[in-house]
């Protein structure tokens, strides 16, 4: 070989041992962003229902066979209106009856008082004696103690009486009906579910796990599913003591601010409520790797400008990204895109993006 050719190879070698080279002799071309941490708040979105804030049960105060029932589920009735009434022919011989028990105490009453005003005439004339007048007044006491006894049972009987009609406790919604006419019901079992037509409530069945997060300050926004133009906002009023063993879900009532006139009773809404802020870095979902069955970044190492696979800890997904909480530091990089092909200590070439 002459000289020449020698040189030309010479410099060829030199030309390769320069540049820069991986597994397979070539620099992978990779996209890479710095690490920064910020703030940053997550959102959790679960759906409920629109319910009334209060919700009774009614029933009859007394026993008996209904003889008929007058509303219907759905229908709006106003305080005081009759609901359903009771077959009240019993209760009707008991005030009868309170009141003839009335009438025979005012008859020993008017005697006993004419006896008494007839004894104390003649102590005064000095013809009676002390001990007849006062078993005159002992039993004129008596009188109008069993006078004022027979009222109070005839009070009650007539209160008794009004128990026989079931009315509305306040303006309000028929939910449920639980009666049927000619049907025989016992005091306190329940006949209508009445939804009061003041305050409501957006009820939700929250995960358990949402409890350990640390909530933000900001009210809850509830919006309506069927039209997200109708929205509203609320706070927490209650919170259930016990989880769904089925779900794993625990209840929990969000008082409503205002209450829009779409967002009627069973109406399906989403609530949405914010975490407190967490230190976390936006990386891309392209740029999540795999170590030991757990989440990892490329992190680049700029002095040898190689690549390693690092685990890192992952605080929640959202659309698009990940929200890496550990396992990085403030102003290292990593690799954002091109990460199919990289091995540990593979060389790269970089062409750097703005951090996420």
């Amino acid at each position: 070989m002459t000289r020449s050719g020698r040189m030309l190879l010479t410099t060829l070698a030199l030309s390769l041992v320069c540049l820069p080279v991986r597994a397979d002799g070539l620099a992978r071309p990779v996209h890479v962003a710095p690490v920064h941490f910020e703030e940053r708040e997550q959102t959790v979105s679960i759906t409920g229902e629109v319910i009334a804030r209060v919700e009774t049960d009614l029933s009859f105060r007394v026993g008996g066979r209904i003889t008929g029932w007058f509303v219907d589920v759905g229908d709006a009735v106003r305080a005081g209106q009759v609901l359903a009434r009771l077959d009240p022919e019993e209760q009707k011989a008991d005030v009868e009856a309170a009141e003839a028990g009335v009438q025979a105490a005012e008859a020993q009453l008017k005697l006993a008082r004419a006896n008494f005003d007839r004894q104390k005439s003649l102590l005064d004339d000095g013809i009676s004696t002390q001990r007849d007048f006062d078993d005159a007044e002992a039993a004129l006491r008596n009188a109008e103690s069993a006078r004022e006894t027979a009222i109070a049972q005839r009070d009650t009987a007539k209160d008794v009486l009004s128990y026989t009609e079931l009315r509305a406790p306040a303006d309000g919604i028929v939910t449920a009906r639980l009666a049927e006419a000619g049907q025989v019901v016992q005091a306190a079992q329940t006949m209508f579910s009445f939804a009061d037509n003041g305050p409501r409530d957006a009820v939700f069945n929250v995960y358990e796990s949402l409890f350990f997060e640390q909530p933000s300050k900001h009210a809850v926004q509830v919006t309506l599913l069927s039209d997200d133009r109708v929205q509203t906002t609320g706070n927490v009023r209650e919170i259930s003591p016990t989880i769904d063993t089925q779900t794993g879900t625990v209840r929990v009532k969000v008082a409503m601010d205002r209450t829009p006139p779409e967002m009627t009773l069973g109406a399906s809404v989403l609530g949405v409520g914010t975490l407190a802020p967490r230190r976390v870095v936006v990386v891309p979902w392209q740029a999540l790797a795999e170590s030991g069955g757990k989440p990892a970044l490329w992190i680049v190492d700029k002095a040898e400008n190689t690549v390693n696979l690092r685990p890192v800890e992952i605080f929640s997904f959202e659309t698009g990204v990940a929200l890496v909480s550990g396992g990085v530091e403030e102003g290292e990089t990593y690799v954002t895109d091109g990460t199919k092909l990289l091995r540990p200590g593979q060389t790269i070439t970089a062409t750097e993006e703005k951090a996420q």
